[in-house]
């Protein structure tokens, strides 16, 4: 008997506009909704192909009445794949993002960045092909 990774829940105010943004981000596709929740990911989940392998986990969006008062302790981090990390954060500036600073320093090869609702991600390396 075993585990797998399947969701990762992320406590938001508004799951529609956070799973919108995040779709934006990820390439990914709403895979269920009912009250106060909406899960996105690039799969649709079944039992067999859990039981099969690890598949990518889903992200899950749980509508909640706290907002967000300190620094996520655990966070996405994303790479462009199709551009450069310069270019990808000028696109997630236009889908809603913000960056941040957690102190960091200046001195990174990564950018730290917030979604619509404060929570931190990293933008990393490019994974493009480099000419």
């Amino acid at each position: 008997m075993t585990s797998r990774f399947t969701e990762l829940a992320v406590d938001c105010h508004d799951p529609e506009r956070l799973a919108a943004f995040w779709c934006e981000v990820l390439d990914f596709k709403v895979i269920d909704r009912s009250e106060g929740k909406v899960e996105i990911g690039s799969w649709v989940p079944s039992v067999e192909d859990v039981r099969a392998r690890q598949m990518p986990p889903t992200l899950l969006f749980i509508q909640v009445p706290e907002g967000k008062t300190v620094k996520n302790r655990l966070h996405l981090d994303v790479s462009p794949i199709d551009g450069s990390t310069e270019d990808e954060v000028t696109r997630l500036l236009g889908l809603g993002a913000t960056k941040t600073d957690v102190d960091q320093g200046s001195d990174r090869n990564w950018v730290v960045m917030a979604d619509p609702e404060g929570n931190e991600f990293c933008v990393l390396r490019t994974l493009a092909p480099q000419n």
